[in-house]
């Protein structure tokens, strides 16, 4: 029976260490020890990067808007997320007398939480991952659900009507999100054959966002919705809502929910970069070829890569309204998502063992499919534009005559 260490060198080499380290009478320690060790690995890699895109998405924001962004804290602005820790550490940890406190203490924790715990299933490389699980795709879309009942428990929790508003229409959204992103994954478990995010990896001899183009499309839209991010940033419009449903934090715990945000970044990318884009695999050679860079370098440029097309988003588009909002999830994502996971079905039945030129072949079909459907969405979208004050009609109020 093959064990947890035949597939996983990192985690074979680590327990060697320790075994080393350790008395025999302890060997059983090593186990505990090598888990610990990558986690503590991954966790600090995604805070680090977190840390980085924060000042990344600031500096190109600020291009982006014609002005320089962070700049004076350290050369060229380096320090400026250390700057923005120290502040919110010491700033003071305020709690309304109206709020629940064991829900309010729980909305950030249970955030961050989910979104390092979906870290554990992310392989960093060949052989190198803390848990490779059969149901690794499910374990994707299912854990940061965890987000949506914090996000539901922070709002009530506050005892601020503008703060349930927000909340409300954060599980409204979320939920109706989660099912395109949910159907958008079919295309590429009937290709992979395996729920497995290593499988998923070494099944790639064609990045599958050539293969899945609109699979691709409607998972990163829906991300971007998952997210909280521009044009989805509904329940934290500060015109309506002020900040949400994150409105009475303070403090560190504001700090967690805004570490929790934009770490979601950071792991969505590297969601991305497993599914469509050969994981730690340089994606433009064949797998069989030498590699000339290490694959966490590869990982991590791409997780760069979708990073800042996130950022280019937020950048670009303006917010939508909430109806406009609900609509594109049940109108067009949903819609979008089935056809692309029918077409994928009905090729892989075609071609249930392609060639390298049915395989281009494949991506011809979907790029094909991906093309029309879009042109076509965006037409009837257009044709049947709902202008929410058409409804409203001018008046000519007579003037008093004195």
């Amino acid at each position: 029976m093959e064990s947890s260490f035949d597939k996983n060198a990192l985690f074979a080499n680590l327990n060697d260490i320790y075994l080393d380290l350790l008395p025999e009478s302890l060997s059983w320690l090593a186990y505990f020890g090598t888990g610990f060790t990558i986690v503590i690995i991954l966790v600090n890699a995604v805070l680090m990067l977190t840390a980085f895109g924060t000042y990344m998405e600031r500096r190109v924001l600020g291009r982006f808007q014609t002005r320089l962004g962070p700049n004076r804290v350290g050369p060229f602005g380096l320090l400026q997320p250390l700057a923005d820790l120290l502040k919110l550490i010491t700033k003071e940890d305020l709690r309304p007398d109206s709020a629940d406190r064991l829900t309010f203490f729980l909305a950030p924790v249970l955030m961050v939480t989910s979104m390092l715990v979906v870290v554990a299933v992310v392989p960093f490389g060949k052989d190198s991952f803390l848990a490779d699980l059969n149901i690794g795709v499910l374990f994707l879309v299912g854990i940061p659900t965890i987000a949506t009942v914090a996000m539901f428990l922070g709002g009530w929790g506050s005892g601020n009507r503008f703060a349930l508003l927000g909340a409300a229409r954060a599980v409204a959204m979320l939920i109706s999100y989660e099912v395109p992103m949910i159907v958008s994954l079919a295309g590429i478990l009937i290709l992979a054959g395996s729920m497995s995010l290593v499988d998923v990896v070494e099944a790639q001899s064609l990045p599958f966002i050539l293969l899945q183009p609109l699979g691709f499309f409607v998972f990163i839209v829906a991300a971007s919705a998952e997210m909280n991010r521009s044009p989805f940033d509904l329940m934290e419009a500060e015109s309506e809502l002020t900040a949400g449903f994150h409105t009475e934090f303070s403090g560190m715990r504001f700090g967690l929910l805004q570490l929790a945000e934009f770490g979601e970044v950071v792991v969505t990318s590297a969601i991305l970069a497993t599914l469509f884009l050969r994981g730690w695999e340089n994606p433009f050679i064949p797998a069989d070829w030498q590699q000339v860079l290490p694959p966490q370098v590869w990982l991590i440029g791409k997780i760069l890569f979708f990073m800042l097309i996130f950022t280019w988003i937020r950048a670009t588009l303006p917010r939508m309204r909430i109806d406009q909002v609900m609509a594109f999830a049940w109108k067009v994502l949903l819609p979008l998502a089935l056809i692309n996971m029918f077409v994928t079905a009905v090729l892989v039945v075609a071609w249930p063992d392609p060639t390298y030129t049915q395989l281009w072949i494949m991506v011809g079909v979907n790029w094909a499919v991906a093309a029309g459907c879009l042109i076509g969405f965006s037409l009837a979208l257009d044709k049947h534009r709902v202008n929410p004050t058409d409804s409203v009609k001018l008046m000519q109020i007579p003037t008093e005559v004195s």
